[in-house]
């Protein structure tokens, strides 16, 4: 594993975690004096916030603050207490930026330590949240104003993974080939960055009934999704898609001049790179396809409904069973010690890797975003697989076990990928072990990172992960409603 800069605790040599960029700009330099340095966290006997002070948060939720009352009184444990308190509203304390345009919200969410909105994370980042919408109109507006956004990212590029929300900033990355247009920062086409909008408006019209999201602009959006995702199916063995960086490190770019390598065209569709950011190894990425058939159903299910738009409803529809039939066909695989189970990636000419990478959507993850019930006996086989010595990133150490990922080296586990395991968990004991785990291994931060050291938990990528944060926090809330005897254990350091 490469070891980190001392003076930044973050990982050099990988893309997405570069030093910030003058970019940046006022709102990374206010909210980056707030992220936590590995210190001691006890301030005269007694466990500090580490929340930005009350004028310097981006936003603030009543219903949030309320929730954050009510569980850390329930926490047992000092020191959860305090991380759950330090971590859950640490999107809206210091990702948003928010304004009326018009009179309609636009609500553009970085990701953290960059100046940039991935589709992906700004979508998870407020996901916790959206149980509140209904007792809060300001965070109703907040996500309302998301999907605005997003709409617009798509509209730009669908095949771009990481917007600014300046539409005519050059990109940080120019440099690539094709160079990003101006207000994209980085063009890897990943399929679930289409897919966590769908997934977003979907549950946002739910939870709110307002139907009025779903207007010309956003179905012209969906339309392109859509399209993107018949294209990336490759049946004519062409693409429109390339993407090359020059670059020492080989998952930062696909082989072949940047279209990946070759694939059997059987339905699935092609994702260049995975939720990590990473090039895939066979470019029919598994969990993404899987996502992408919920994503569809769901689309589907609103233009027949809500926009009454039957033939889009129709088409949606029959790609989604397109895929599902070749997942069935080549993704799922006998084993030789688990039978049968989803395999990471394939090509559709029989070859298949099997791991995961601590990522949503991952294998693990299946359950956790719905596409599997926590007791299917497929999702069951494949999650033993993942949790076993037999999957190569999944990693035992002295500090913690857990999932890792390609994208931080062969010794770091994931944070992420440990809360995943405990969303996706039925089993009280489980839970309990990934919580110390995660207690246990913040460095002294009062914050999750991207990933740290299975030996040594000082050694981690990322101080401000905001995902990884509020991801906690939603676990612990999750605990509260399912648990909460859990939260009354107090642990021993």
């Amino acid at each position: 594993m490469t070891h980190p800069n001392p003076s930044t605790n973050r990982l050099p040599g990988f893309s997405r975690r570069q030093a910030i960029t003058a970019a940046a700009g006022a709102t990374l330099t206010l909210a980056g004096r707030h992220v936590a340095h590995a210190d001691d966290p006890q301030d005269g006997g007694s466990y500090a916030s580490k929340r930005p002070p009350i004028d310097q948060r981006k936003f603030t939720s009543p219903s949030v603050e309320a929730t954050i009352t009510k569980v850390k009184a329930d926490i047992a444990d000092e020191q959860l207490g305090w991380l759950f308190e330090n971590c859950y509203p640490n999107t809206l304390d210091t990702t948003v930026d928010y304004e009326e345009v018009d009179g309609e919200p636009d609500a553009f969410i970085i990701t953290g330590d960059i100046d940039a909105m991935w589709l992906r994370d700004s979508t998870a980042q407020v996901w916790p949240y959206l149980p509140y919408m209904k007792s809060d109109k300001q965070l109703t507006r907040l996500v309302r104003g998301l999907i605005h956004r997003q709409n617009l990212c798509i509209l730009l590029d669908p095949y771009a993974n990481a917007f600014y929300k300046d539409l005519t900033q050059p990109s940080h990355w120019a440099s690539d080939r094709p160079s990003p247009i101006p207000g994209v920062h980085e063009r890897k086409w990943e399929i679930d960055s289409l897919c966590y909008p769908i997934r977003l408006a979907n549950a946002y019209f739910e939870r709110t009934g307002d139907s009025s999201i779903f207007n010309e602009e956003w179905q012209t959006a969906m339309h392109l999704v859509v399209k993107t995702f018949r294209t990336e199916q490759r049946k004519d063995g062409t693409t429109p898609y390339r993407f090359v960086r020059e670059t020492s490190r080989m998952l930062d770019a696909p082989p072949f001049d940047g279209t990946g390598r070759p694939i059997n065209p059987v339905g699935l569709i092609v994702s260049g790179f995975r939720p990590s950011d990473d090039s895939t190894l066979y470019p029919f990425l598994i969990p993404s396809n899987l996502f992408a058939i919920q994503s569809l159903r769901q689309l589907a299910k609103i233009s027949s409904a809500q926009v009454n738009d039957q033939e889009f409803a129709a088409e949606c529809t029959s790609l989604a069973d397109e895929v599902q039939t070749a997942i069935d066909k080549y993704a799922v695989a006998e084993h030789m010690d688990y039978g049968q189970i989803y395999a990471y990636e394939v090509d559709g000419f029989g070859n298949a890797a099997f791991w995961d990478d601590a990522n949503v959507p991952s294998l693990m993850s299946l359950a956790y975003l719905g596409i599997h019930q926590p007791h299917d006996p497929l999702y069951q086989r494949t999650r033993r697989f993942l949790l076993s010595q037999h999957n190569p990133y999944y990693l035992q150490g002295s500090a913690a076990s857990g999932q890792a990922s390609p994208h931080t080296g062969k010794d770091a586990i994931w944070p992420m990928g440990i809360i995943l395991r405990a969303l996706s968990s039925t089993s009280p004991e489980e839970i309990l072990e990934c919580v110390t785990m995660l207690r246990n291994t913040h460095a002294g931060t009062g914050f999750m990172h991207e990933s740290f050291n299975k030996d040594n938990p000082a050694d981690y990528s990322r101080d401000w992960f905001a995902w990884a944060n509020t991801l906690f926090g939603e676990l612990i809330v999750k605990i509260h409603h399912q648990h909460p005897e859990i939260l009354s254990h107090r642990f021993s350091d």
